[in-house]
């Protein structure tokens, strides 16, 4: 074997051997577990970007023609994903996140001139690392971290829709050209309004997904993560209309992935997933679910299945209310919009009715958890029936719903006292 051959087999074996060791010595810990994965996940969809900026920055390159993207030998992809989204979790569980950041980032520098025989350091390679340190390294040692302590999770949330959309919208392309040499080819060879269109469709079916894990973390106190599940049983959002919005979400990006780049491992995959599904992960999720959470559990999938689309939302629980200012004219459209749809399991309720003051934007309440403004009324029309809940699962994106708000408030529609409060 060559001195290359030598250090590609130590790029991935020296951290696997160490994570197995680890493992052995921390032993099992559920939450460990659940911070090893997000940490490795996030690695594994970032690299391949800070690889593609590398191919044209130039920060550093690789010997040979490995057939990966930009070069990248896989065994020292999976050597990083193992080394930092894995390691440092079972390795440094109680020392101080930022030294964690600075223990990993000696590592790298004292490793990456060790790797020669596979790598070249071009003389802009400390701003590759600071790159590198900046999207991939620090980020997931902070979702790892954050998971393992329970906290930040609006932050450990984001970061999972993030994680989300590359696995769905990206990720798919990049790993079928790994193996089968297309990627990206017979997507850039179609005619422009027939790729633009499918991307958005892509992004549209996206969404369902996107949108329940985003309320897992609202509603659900929780991740889709194993080990890091919803503390509150969540049937909000799209789960009014469906049991399973991911697995149904996941099977749709990867159907139309197959069609866009004629690729028919995409449709086994899709396939694949649904048998998984019906099969293993309900039958896991039933028992489980059920145990947590009891009658509710088995009234909720009595009444929303998987795979088959509601029109109307499911209601359960306590009745959701809505605040609008009967006093203002925009408001009072917005109250007349909503009533004339008839909303199930929504009350409308005048402003005017709470002290004086203390409102100051249309607000949506049920249970524990309250919103104001652009996310109220997304939530408001979750409501409605599946057509209008799907535009507000788009509004209340992270990004959407700040930009849709700040247009509002621009053109005058911004916070304003109800007159008339009680005082």
């Amino acid at each position: 074997m060559s001195t290359a051959d030598w250090t590609k087999v130590a790029a991935i074996y020296v951290p696997l051997m160490a994570a197995i060791l680890l493992r052995l010595i921390r032993g099992r810990r559920e939450k460990q577990f659940a911070a090893c994965l997000l940490g490795s996940l996030w690695v594994a969809t970032t690299l391949p970007l800070l690889e593609r900026v590398n191919a044209r920055a130039g920060w550093w390159t690789f010997h040979g023609d490995f057939g990966v993207p930009s070069g990248m030998p896989l065994e020292l992809y999976f050597g990083w994903v193992l080394l930092w989204g894995a390691v440092p979790q079972m390795a440094f569980p109680l020392l101080r996140l930022r030294w964690v950041v600075v223990v990993m980032i000696a590592v790298d520098l004292v490793t990456m001139p060790l790797f020669s025989a596979v790598v070249v350091l071009n003389s802009g390679w400390f701003v590759g690392e600071a790159v590198a340190i900046a999207v991939v390294l620090a980020p997931t040692l902070c979702l790892a971290r954050w998971t393992l302590e329970d906290r930040n999770l609006r932050w450990r949330a984001t970061m999972q829709v993030i994680v989300a959309e590359l696995l769905f919208l990206y990720w798919p392309a990049v790993l079928f050209g790994w193996f089968r040499g297309e990627g990206w080819p017979p997507l850039l060879a179609m005619n422009g309004w027939v790729r633009q269109l499918g991307m958005q469709l892509l992004a549209l079916l996206a969404l369902p997904g996107v949108s329940a894990v985003m309320e897992f973390a609202e509603r659900g106190e929780g991740t889709p993560i194993p080990y890091d599940a919803p503390k509150k049983l969540v049937r909000s959002g799209m789960y009014r209309y469906v049991a399973n919005p991911m697995q149904m979400s996941c099977a749709m990006v990867m159907l139309l992935w197959a069609t866009m780049l004629g690729n028919r491992l995409f449709a086994w995959a899709a396939a694949m997933s649904v048998v998984y599904s019906a099969g293993i992960a309900e039958w896991n999720e039933r028992e489980d679910l059920k145990g947590r959470f009891g009658e509710a559990w088995v009234e909720y999938r009595a009444a929303v299945k998987n795979w088959r689309l509601r029109w109307r939302p499911y209601v359960g629980g306590a009745t959701a209310r809505v605040y609008i200012a009967e006093g203002c004219g925009p408001c009072s459209e917005v109250w007349r919009w909503l009533a004339e749809r008839k909303p199930v399991g929504m009350e409308i309720v005048t402003a005017e009715t709470l002290p004086y003051g203390s409102i100051r934007r249309m607000r949506y309440v049920c249970d524990d958890y309250e919103v104001e403004g652009v996310r109220a009324f997304a939530r408001a029309l979750e409501h409605l029936h599946f057509g209008w809940a799907f535009v507000g699962a788009g509004v209340r994106l992270p990004g959407v719903w700040q930009a849709v708000q700040f247009v509002m408030d621009e053109c005058g529609l911004g916070p304003r006292v109800a007159v008339g409060g009680l005082r």
